[in-house]
């Protein structure tokens, strides 16, 4: 057997308490900016088109330190990326806050995404080996305490402006809880192993192309429910706009729950099932949220799009680094990188469908990708 198959010798007791730290870091850092976006916008007196553009700058980061952080994470491990990840995201947080130019801003919103794509792809990467090591399923665990961090950090800094603190008073708590998380986490973070033999980049072939793009299917899910949710339940008059957002609440709840007991259930159901039965309920929850009668329904369907997309991403990626075709670090990011790609550019494409439709059709179309994941779980199984 080679290493990759399971012969790795196992990992310290702490590299698994390290990379939950690192997730929920990442996740608390992201939750924490989204409340903050309004006085950042405050500050500039930007339009909302404005703004869209600088947002933009964040996930224009993300993909270009992706692939850079897959290759030195083969080469000399990923600790030092995910050190360096964490850094930024420190550091640039409260930096944001300060800036009244638009050009600096976007600056900073570059590095803040570099920062996030960096620590992502580095700390997927960290995960993988540490499940690889433990022969058993981890992945699914380290996802939830991002989605942990998430809410905690929205909520954190919702609590902390509703006090009266200012926003950059707001941001240095936020980082401030972030730094603290890398100090019983930085030593217990995996030194690198050999080096793997990775070219600067190869673009994804084989098993690697299968997993971004399944991957990419299930963000753009993702992103639908983030962008287009509450507006699909205030179309359907379900709700006013004010509490439309109850659907992503609640899809995001679901998906924390699910993330939080993954592992046993993929321990359990198996890889082949886990993507089966996730995709399933993928499926139905979008059709509830479309055409589902009455509001309960209509909930219940976001509840079953969180729930049954909540281990997919993090299956797809142990996929990843199992496999053979390529080095676990670029095959990582490239998954990775893919994700990204669908979620920032699959909504728009679900607006530019909607525009020539409906959003419920657009919608619709977003639950016949699941197909691909129900066509191809049994090929991701055997990796």
């Amino acid at each position: 057997m080679t290493p990759r198959q399971g012969t790795l010798a196992p990992a310290p007791p702490g590299a698994a308490l390290a990379t939950r730290l690192a997730f929920l870091a990442a996740g608390f850092a992201m939750g924490a900016w989204a409340p903050l976006i309004p006085f950042a916008k405050l500050n500039l007196g930007a339009s909302e088109g404005q703004l869209g553009l600088l947002l933009l700058c964040l996930g224009v980061g993300s993909l270009v330190a992706m692939p850079a952080t897959g290759y030195i994470s083969a080469q000399r491990g990923a600790r030092g990326m995910i050190l360096s990840g964490w850094i930024g995201l420190v550091v640039l947080l409260p930096a944001l806050m300060l800036v009244d130019s638009a050009l600096t801003l976007g600056v900073l919103l570059f590095g803040f995404g570099a920062a996030l794509g960096t620590i992502d792809v580095a700390m997927n990467v960290h995960g993988a080996t540490v499940e690889r090591r433990a022969a058993r399923p981890m992945m699914s665990g380290f996802h939830a305490m991002w989605s942990v961090g998430g809410i905690t950090g929205a909520g954190a800094i919702t609590l902390l402006l509703s006090l009266g603190l200012g926003a950059f008073g707001a941001a240095c708590v936020a980082a401030g809880l972030a730094a603290l998380a890398l100090l019983p986490a930085a030593p217990r973070l995996l030194r690198a192993q050999t080096p793997e033999a990775a070219p600067a980049f190869v673009l994804p072939r084989g098993v690697v192309l299968l997993l971004a793009g399944l991957t990419a299917i299930v963000f753009l899910v993702e992103g639908a429910i983030l962008d287009w949710g509450a507006l699909l339940i205030v179309e359907r008059a379900l709700l006013g706009r004010e509490q439309a957002g109850l659907g992503f609440l609640l899809f995001s709840v679901a998906m924390t729950v699910g993330r939080l007991a993954g592992d046993r259930l993929v321990a359990r159901l198996g890889v082949f099932r886990t993507m089966l039965w996730g995709s399933l309920l993928v499926m139905a929850g979008l059709a509830l949220a479309i055409a589902g009668p009455g509001l309960a329904l209509s909930m219940a369907g976001y509840v079953a799009v969180g729930l049954g997309a909540a281990n997919l991403v993090p299956v797809l990626l142990s996929a990843a680094g199992r496999q053979t075709r390529m080095p676990a670090g670029l095959a990582i990011a490239a998954v990775t990188t893919a994700g990204y790609g669908g979620i920032l550019l699959g909504p728009a494409l679900i607006g530019f469908v909607a525009q020539a439709s409906s959003l419920a059709v657009a919608f619709i179309a977003v639950g016949a990708l699941m197909l691909a994941l129900l066509w191809n779980a049994g090929r991701v199984t055997r990796i």
